[in-house]
């Protein structure tokens, strides 16, 4: 029994001494390292490898810093007309411990970024048959552009449009003013010789305008352009109520207003430019007067049955250099 507890004793001493070991060999480990961590602290710090294709281009400390700056500039900017960059290969971070006197260099980091990327530039070109003839930075500007041409008739504005493009390369861009001198047209109308007496023509003559309808809630043509028993008809009779809104039938400026001794009574004649001119007979009442410019669609009379008239209705005239031609080959038909 003595035996047996002397041996028990023997491997509890045992025991004892090599926990004693073991904690001392786990005590000088974490001194170590604590050590280690310590001298690695005082020469040394965190950061972050920053690699392009496998190329090692810098260091930075604070990797999402840096890597918003550059998904920032790939979005582009509205200031420059870039749209965006395209950047096929982003770079990569890797953790890594270097001496402190190595700085990070974000500047140069993001250049090499940029060196390897594409820039592409937004901008609108204004068009002549499909083909890119001037360019401006925004959508509004080509609008106003094809706008201003419109207002002045001009003979090509069916050809001229915008398109929204990107470029890598910046385009030169041109002013307003420049634009429409460079790409106006004036219509280039075809006189016609009197044709059946008082200047009129049954042949359809390019006006080189759209036109809509003066009255466009009408009941009836009363009487069509050409000849009848009374003589030729110089326009088109277009039935409606009295007092029936006209509008203009295209943007110009108001020629004559007031009354006609010829006929028309209440009348108006608007300009549209180049020779194009269109009449509006026998209203009952003037909404504008001379020397006043008016959009399409604008009001300017009211139908009435005033001067030679027979009952309420529009008397309507288009006249190319003071030749009347048929409206329904425009109007109405």
């Amino acid at each position: 029994m003595k035996e047996k507890t002397k041996e028990l004793f023997k491997k509890g001493k045992w025991l004892r001494s090599t926990l004693l070991t073991m904690l001392l060999i786990v005590i000088i480990i974490a001194i170590s390292t604590i050590l280690i961590i310590g001298i690695i602290s005082f020469f040394y710090k965190p950061t972050y490898a920053v690699t392009l294709n496998g190329e090692f281009i810098g260091y930075t400390n604070d990797k999402t810093s840096l890597q918003k700056e550059i998904n920032e500039y790939m979005k582009g900017k509205e200031t420059d007309n870039i749209a965006f960059v395209d950047i096929e290969t982003l770079p990569e971070y890797s953790l890594c411990f270097v001496k402190k006197e190595n700085i990070e260099n974000n500047e140069e980091i993001i250049e090499k970024v940029k060196n390897q990327g594409v820039t592409y530039y937004e901008c609108y070109a204004v068009t002549l048959k499909d083909e890119e003839k001037y360019y401006v930075t925004t959508k509004e500007e080509a609008e106003d552009v094809i706008e201003t041409l419109k207002e002045k008739n001009s003979n090509n504005i069916k050809n001229i449009a915008y398109t929204q493009i990107y470029s890598t390369e910046p385009k030169e861009y041109t002013d307003k003013d420049t634009i429409v001198d460079g790409l106006y047209e004036k219509k280039k109308v075809v006189y016609v010789a009197s044709a059946g007496g008082g200047g009129v023509t049954n042949e359809k003559l390019e006006l080189g305008i759209d036109l809509i309808k003066p009255v466009s809630s009408y009941q009836m043509i009363s009487s069509r352009f050409g000849w009848r028993a009374s003589g030729t008809h110089k326009g088109l009779d277009v039935a409606a109520q009295r007092g029936t809104t006209i509008v203009a039938a295209a943007s110009g400026t108001v020629e004559s207003a007031g009354w006609s001794n010829s006929g028309y009574g209440y009348f108006v004649l608007i300009s549209h430019g180049n020779g194009i001119e269109t009449l509006y007979g026998h209203c009952s009442e003037l909404y504008v007067s001379a020397g006043q410019y008016v959009a399409q669609g604008e009001s300017i009379a009211a139908v009435g049955s005033t001067g030679n008239s027979t009952g309420p209705h529009l008397h309507l005239e288009i006249r190319v250099n003071g030749v009347r031609v048929n409206p329904q080959y425009y109007l109405y038909n």
